[in-house]
């Protein structure tokens, strides 16, 4: 019992809350009685019927609230309370993030923050079960849209994407304040940028309780989905400019050489488009897709090394391919039948070049 408590005591509870209702006053009084000595609530910006309930909590010491006066979203509200922590409580080992509906049930709030203490240097994730009947339609389709694309685009499995409890060690605060986000996005910009750093994640399996009668959310499921599918979005927008570019160029210089060239058309051709559109694409995923902080040396190197490697591969196919397509035509094919070709080579060293710019290039894993 004594450790268990040393373990609560060691973590700060951080509660994030927009115009609560009862059952945040529940989740609270919960968490001191278990022993939590460090509970940080933000008021995002609740009206003025809702206050009192943040009131209340200035009579205990376990307790501190921060003000937001108007509402600034939860990533903000998140941020806010993880410099808090980093700053005010530099002893502390973690905290957990949870939310003060209800949802997540006092044991699975310390099964998550002592897990994190035996893990040492993982996040913790704690993971509802979306196949149960009774949890809602719009929840049940959301977590598998963005799950999937988790999959599909960042190489990360990750059974709940929309949970909100999460043990977070102390160690990773700080770097989570510069996460980009304020609102629901935030807590999606949190995965991808802890795959980025290197910063592995363990699930944590939870209850899952949704209150059919009284279940509410601030989760707006069109506006907010579409926060988080931008996030996503960033590296295709990315890559489609680049290929716009490079297609463009391709298509130019064969329309106005391809005669000059002769055989070795398409193989120029394709270098040239693809030196202008690398450094196009280059800067862009660094800045804008990844936001990588790391070595822009080391990252350009390494860029490069892919870009020779894919521009290798995409020379040889196309060239390939583009010989084969005339040899049965009898005569040499149109600049737009070779760059069809050249479109779909591209196509597929995309999804080949994708997870080794996420993983290798941007990455700053040590």
């Amino acid at each position: 019992m004594e450790e268990n408590l040393s373990c609560l005591r060691s973590v700060a509870v951080v509660l994030p809350s927009l115009n609560p209702d009862h059952r945040f006053r529940a989740v609270v009084d919960g968490l001191l009685g278990a022993g939590f000595e460090h509970i940080v609530v933000v008021n995002d910006g609740s009206d003025e019927a809702h206050r009192r309930w943040f009131d209340e909590l200035g009579e205990f010491e376990q307790c501190r609230v921060l003000v937001h006066e108007v509402n600034k979203g939860k990533g903000r509200a998140l941020k806010d309370a993880f410099a808090y922590v980093h700053e005010q409580l530099p002893e502390l080992r973690g905290v957990v993030t949870i939310d003060g509906d209800g949802q997540h049930l006092l044991g699975d709030i310390i099964a998550c923050a002592e897990r994190m203490l035996r893990e040492g240097d993982k996040v913790v994730m704690g993971c509802r079960d979306f196949t149960l009947p009774d949890v809602p339609p719009r929840s049940v389709a959301g977590n598998r849209f963005t799950a999937a694309m988790f999959r599909l685009c960042y190489g990360i499995r990750i059974s709940d994407t929309q949970t909100g409890l999460r043990a977070i060690p102390a160690q990773y605060l700080e770097r989570f304040t510069e996460i980009e986000g304020e609102r629901f996005e935030y807590e999606t910009n949190m995965l991808l940028q802890m795959k980025r750093m290197g910063i592995a994640f363990v699930e944590q399996p939870i209850e899952t309780v949704y209150d059919k009668e009284e279940y509410s959310s601030h989760y707006n499921a069109l506006k907010d989905s579409w926060r988080i599918f931008k996030v996503m979005a960033k590296f295709l927008l990315s890559s489609g400019a680049a290929f716009l570019i490079d297609t463009g160029l391709f298509y130019i210089l064969m329309k106005l050489f391809a005669a000059r060239w002769g055989a070795f058309a398409p193989s120029i051709s394709l270098v040239i488009a693809r030196v202008i559109s690398s450094f196009v694409n280059f800067n862009t995923n660094k800045s804008f897709v990844f936001q990588s902080k790391g070595n822009y040396k080391r990252a350009m190197l390494r860029y490069y090394i892919l870009c020779v490697i894919q521009l290798a591969v995409n020379a040889a196919l196309t060239n390939g391919l583009v010989a084969l397509a005339g040899r049965a035509a009898g005569h040499a094919i149109s600049a737009g039948l070779a760059t069809l070709i050249q479109i779909a080579v591209m196509t597929v060293l995309f999804f080949i070049s994708y997870p080794i710019q996420r993983e290798w290039v941007f990455s700053e894993k040590k």
